[in-house]
Protein backbone atom coordinates (compact mmCIF):
# COMPACT_ATOMS: atom_id res chain seq x y z
CA UNK A 1 0.00 0.00 0.00
CA UNK A 2 2.72 2.35 0.83
CA UNK A 3 4.44 1.58 -2.33
CA UNK A 4 1.32 2.31 -4.44
CA UNK A 5 0.99 5.66 -3.24
CA UNK A 6 4.55 6.06 -3.08
CA UNK A 7 4.34 5.67 -6.89
CA UNK A 8 1.97 7.88 -7.52
CA UNK A 9 3.48 10.74 -5.90
CA UNK A 10 6.53 9.82 -8.09
CA UNK A 11 4.63 9.91 -11.39
CA UNK A 12 2.33 13.29 -10.36
CA UNK A 13 5.80 14.66 -9.53
CA UNK A 14 6.90 13.58 -13.10
CA UNK A 15 3.71 14.83 -14.94
CA UNK A 16 4.20 18.48 -12.75
CA UNK A 17 8.15 18.67 -14.04
CA UNK A 18 7.09 17.97 -17.45
CA UNK A 19 3.84 20.53 -17.79
CA UNK A 20 6.73 23.12 -16.31
CA UNK A 21 9.21 22.28 -18.87
CA UNK A 22 7.02 22.53 -21.57
CA UNK A 23 5.54 25.85 -20.29
CA UNK A 24 9.07 26.94 -19.86
CA UNK A 25 9.76 25.98 -23.28
CA UNK A 26 7.08 28.22 -24.92
CA UNK A 27 7.80 30.48 -22.91
CA UNK A 28 11.31 30.98 -24.34
CA UNK A 29 10.34 30.15 -27.85
CA UNK A 30 7.62 33.67 -27.47
CA UNK A 31 10.69 35.39 -25.80
CA UNK A 32 12.94 34.70 -28.40
CA UNK A 33 10.10 35.36 -31.24
CA UNK A 34 10.40 31.86 -32.67
CA UNK A 35 6.71 30.76 -31.91
CA UNK A 36 5.82 34.25 -33.67
CA UNK A 37 6.50 34.14 -36.97
CA UNK A 38 3.37 33.35 -38.98
CA UNK A 39 -0.38 33.09 -37.93
CA UNK A 40 -0.80 29.35 -37.43
CA UNK A 41 2.42 29.32 -35.15
CA UNK A 42 0.48 32.23 -33.14
CA UNK A 43 -2.96 29.97 -32.98
CA UNK A 44 -1.39 26.54 -32.12
CA UNK A 45 1.16 27.75 -29.76
CA UNK A 46 -1.80 29.80 -27.97
CA UNK A 47 -3.96 26.88 -27.87
CA UNK A 48 -1.04 24.82 -26.70
CA UNK A 49 -0.39 27.59 -23.70
CA UNK A 50 -4.28 27.52 -22.83
CA UNK A 51 -4.20 23.50 -22.83
CA UNK A 52 -1.29 23.28 -20.79
CA UNK A 53 -2.53 25.64 -18.16
CA UNK A 54 -6.04 23.76 -18.02
CA UNK A 55 -4.29 20.69 -17.58
CA UNK A 56 -2.52 21.92 -14.97
CA UNK A 57 -5.60 23.37 -13.40
CA UNK A 58 -7.88 19.80 -13.67
CA UNK A 59 -4.74 17.99 -12.60
CA UNK A 60 -4.56 19.75 -9.36
CA UNK A 61 -8.65 19.85 -9.09
CA UNK A 62 -8.30 16.16 -9.28
CA UNK A 63 -6.32 15.43 -6.54
CA UNK A 64 -7.54 17.74 -4.49
CA UNK A 65 -11.35 16.22 -5.03
CA UNK A 66 -9.96 12.51 -5.45
CA UNK A 67 -10.19 11.50 -1.38
CA UNK A 68 -13.52 11.89 -0.36
CA UNK A 69 -13.71 11.10 3.25
CA UNK A 70 -15.42 7.79 4.36
CA UNK A 71 -14.69 6.68 0.36
CA UNK A 72 -13.15 2.99 -0.03
CA UNK A 73 -10.12 3.83 -0.74
CA UNK A 74 -9.22 2.09 -4.66
CA UNK A 75 -5.20 3.60 -4.67
CA UNK A 76 -4.30 -0.10 -5.10
CA UNK A 77 -5.65 -0.25 -8.31
CA UNK A 78 -2.43 -0.44 -10.83
CA UNK A 79 -2.20 2.36 -13.31
CA UNK A 80 -4.96 4.65 -12.29
CA UNK A 81 -3.26 7.43 -11.69
CA UNK A 82 -1.81 6.87 -15.06
CA UNK A 83 -5.11 6.45 -16.76
CA UNK A 84 -6.22 9.50 -14.57
CA UNK A 85 -3.34 11.67 -15.83
CA UNK A 86 -4.10 10.89 -19.40
CA UNK A 87 -7.87 11.58 -19.22
CA UNK A 88 -7.02 14.84 -17.59
CA UNK A 89 -4.10 15.62 -20.28
CA UNK A 90 -6.98 14.44 -22.56
CA UNK A 91 -9.98 16.81 -21.45
CA UNK A 92 -7.82 19.57 -21.44
CA UNK A 93 -6.96 19.43 -25.26
CA UNK A 94 -10.18 19.36 -25.97
CA UNK A 95 -11.60 21.88 -24.05
CA UNK A 96 -9.13 24.37 -25.76
CA UNK A 97 -9.46 22.84 -29.48
CA UNK A 98 -12.99 23.62 -28.58
CA UNK A 99 -12.32 27.27 -28.29
CA UNK A 100 -11.29 26.73 -24.13
CA UNK A 101 -12.21 29.58 -22.01
CA UNK A 102 -10.73 32.24 -24.11
CA UNK A 103 -7.00 32.64 -22.43
CA UNK A 104 -5.95 31.13 -25.81
CA UNK A 105 -7.84 33.58 -28.38
CA UNK A 106 -6.32 36.59 -25.74
CA UNK A 107 -3.03 35.59 -26.11
CA UNK A 108 -3.26 35.30 -29.96
CA UNK A 109 -4.68 38.15 -30.06
CA UNK A 110 -2.16 39.79 -28.28
CA UNK A 111 0.82 38.25 -29.96
CA UNK A 112 -0.83 39.24 -33.59
CA UNK A 113 -0.99 42.84 -32.56
CA UNK A 114 2.84 42.84 -31.47
CA UNK A 115 3.23 40.78 -34.71
CA UNK A 116 1.63 43.62 -36.79
CA UNK A 117 3.15 46.09 -35.25
CA UNK A 118 6.74 44.86 -35.48
CA UNK A 119 5.94 44.39 -39.19
CA UNK A 120 4.99 48.02 -39.76
CA UNK A 121 7.37 50.33 -40.61
CA UNK A 122 8.19 53.11 -38.18
CA UNK A 123 6.98 56.62 -38.93
CA UNK A 124 10.27 58.38 -39.54
CA UNK A 125 13.46 58.81 -38.66
CA UNK A 126 13.19 60.13 -35.26
CA UNK A 127 10.39 57.55 -34.33
CA UNK A 128 10.78 54.49 -32.09
CA UNK A 129 11.12 51.71 -33.60
CA UNK A 130 8.20 49.12 -32.98
CA UNK A 131 8.64 46.45 -30.58
CA UNK A 132 10.01 42.97 -31.82
CA UNK A 133 7.04 40.50 -31.09
CA UNK A 134 8.90 38.15 -29.20
CA UNK A 135 9.73 41.19 -26.70
CA UNK A 136 5.96 42.06 -26.75
CA UNK A 137 4.88 38.18 -25.46
CA UNK A 138 7.36 38.14 -23.49
CA UNK A 139 6.07 41.42 -21.52
CA UNK A 140 2.64 40.43 -21.77
CA UNK A 141 3.98 36.96 -20.33
CA UNK A 142 5.59 38.58 -17.57
CA UNK A 143 2.38 40.88 -16.23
Amino acid sequence: MASSSLTGALVNQAQTSLVEAQQDRMVQQLKSGQGTNGDGKIEKSAQEFESMLLSNWLQQAEQSMATVPGAEDDEDAPGRDQMMSLGVQQLANSLAASGGIGIGKMIAKALHKAADQAAAPSAGPGAPAAPAAGAAAARLIEK
